[in-house]
């Protein structure tokens, strides 16, 4: 088992770049190359994303089982490197945008 901080170099925030929320869209930039020059942490995110399609942060660091904060700064690492592109959240239309549906999930939470 690796620790957090090792694969983060010891770094807790993501460096420079653009922000990265929970919700931000992350999808891989098409490169000549199939094997980057990235250490193993974010060549496992690469891969996921290559093969899963853009997918946001926080369903990104659950399918890795990975802390957000270290999916974050991984990121920040391969957006920086062009290697992924990091957008602005997904808008969400119809069932998912229901008041009356979140206010059952809501009431369902709390009954929990």
């Amino acid at each position: 088992m690796v620790r957090p901080y090792a694969l983060t170099r010891g770094r807790t925030r993501p460096s420079g770049g653009p922000a990265i929320t929970l919700l931000s869209q992350v999808g891989a930039v098409e490169s000549g190359l199939s094997r980057p020059a990235v250490d193993h942490a974010p060549a496992g995110l690469l891969d996921l994303v290559r093969r899963r399609g853009p997918l946001p942060v926080v369903e990104l660091a659950a399918v890795a089982d990975l802390p957000l904060t270290v999916v974050r700064v991984l990121l920040a690492d391969l957006a920086g490197a062009g290697l992924v592109r990091i957008g602005a959240p997904r808008r969400t239309d119809g069932a998912a945008a229901d008041p009356e549906l979140l206010r059952e999930i809501v009431a369902r939470l709390r009954e929990l």
